[in-house]
């Protein structure tokens, strides 16, 4: 093939593969960003305090960007995301170092739930933790 033909096709199927990845997580439910970082906390950026609001029963993306943060479980895991209350449902997530999504549904009362990492990861470990807030 013509170099000057692949180029313009190569940078037509990225722009696709870009668009399909995005509609895919879309199509799982509303992307919410929450960073689990080297210092041993969770960040959600935009807020000041790591909160997650959703409503009840409402399907949701995790986009989790994980950091090392001074030790790892023997899976290599770097922190984990869970609460307690709903680990049947799913929320109960080990995390390796680098960004992935979750697809979850939020539970179905409201009200406030603790979400904790469960990995010994390093200074600060104890007070890793945040909330998840569910409300009409």
């Amino acid at each position: 093939m013509d170099l000057r033909r692949a180029i313009p096709l190569l940078m037509l199927m990225s722009l696709w593969a870009g668009s399909a990845f995005s509609a895919s997580a879309q199509s799982g439910g509303r992307v919410i960003q929450v960073i689990a970082d080297r210092d041993n906390t969770f960040k959600v950026p935009g807020e000041k305090k790591p909160v997650i609001t959703v409503k009840p029963g409402e399907p949701i993306v995790l986009r989790i960007t994980s950091h090392f943060g001074g030790e790892a479980a023997r899976d290599g895991s770097v922190h984990s995301f869970v609460v307690k209350r709903l680990r049947e449902q799913g929320w109960d997530i080990r995390l390796k170092e680098g960004t992935q999504d979750y697809a979850l549904t939020a539970p179905q009362q409201p009200g406030e739930y603790l979400i904790e990492c469960t990995v010994k990861c390093g200074r600060g470990h104890d007070d890793m933790n945040m909330k998840l807030v569910v409300k009409n």
